[in-house]
């Protein structure tokens, strides 16, 4: 479902509802996104995005912004099949969540301000989906826990049924009077 952008100009912008999503690694324990896809998303060149950054340095500690390694640049674009990354010069830059926010303070245009509201948005989404799965997760391994005993039970249940299998038939006594 398109998430509209409120906008006071005629044309609206619409964004595709995952195209956010898709747009979030995991690199170094942290969810990011990368320079290119956010000056994709606030329609600026990626050139320019990353000018903007640099002049505003200090606004971006290392938990906010940091620069890929060759080794996380080549796995990113490996995992991505249709690279849009094309032939860069630098490294490209990721930012975390904090780092995205503090976006807007160096992009103030109209869509940077309504995209930054939608990405928080999609951080926070993911952050309650990674919540619920822990939930799930530990549901999972108390269930997995108890199947365990369970079956260890019946294990033992069925070795016994067996050894009594395996036991000699007791002598049949005739049932009635003997004549002596």
């Amino acid at each position: 479902m398109p998430i509209k952008l409120k906008s006071k100009s005629p044309r609206q912008a619409v964004v595709p509802a995952g195209l956010i999503d898709r747009r979030i690694y995991q690199i170094r324990d942290r969810r990011i996104m990368l320079d290119s896809d956010l000056a994709d998303l606030y329609r600026v060149p990626t050139k320019a995005f990353n000018q903007a950054v640099q002049r505003n340095l200090d606004r971006f500690p290392e938990d906010f912004m940091f620069q890929l390694s060759q080794e996380e640049s080549e796995i990113l674009r490996s995992q991505s099949v249709t690279s849009s990354w094309g032939g860069r010069r630098y490294l490209p830059l990721a930012f975390t969540e904090h780092g995205v926010a503090m976006l807007s303070s160096v992009l103030r245009s109209k869509r940077a301000v309504q995209m930054n509201i939608l990405i928080v948005r999609a951080f926070i989404r993911m952050r309650d989906m990674l919540a619920s799965h822990k939930a799930l997760a530990t549901r999972i391994q108390k269930l997995e826990v108890a199947q365990q005993r369970h079956t260890s039970v019946i294990n033992i249940l069925a070795e016994e049924i067996e050894e009594m299998k395996r036991l000699p038939e007791p002598a049949k006594r005739r049932i009635g009077f003997k004549a002596t």
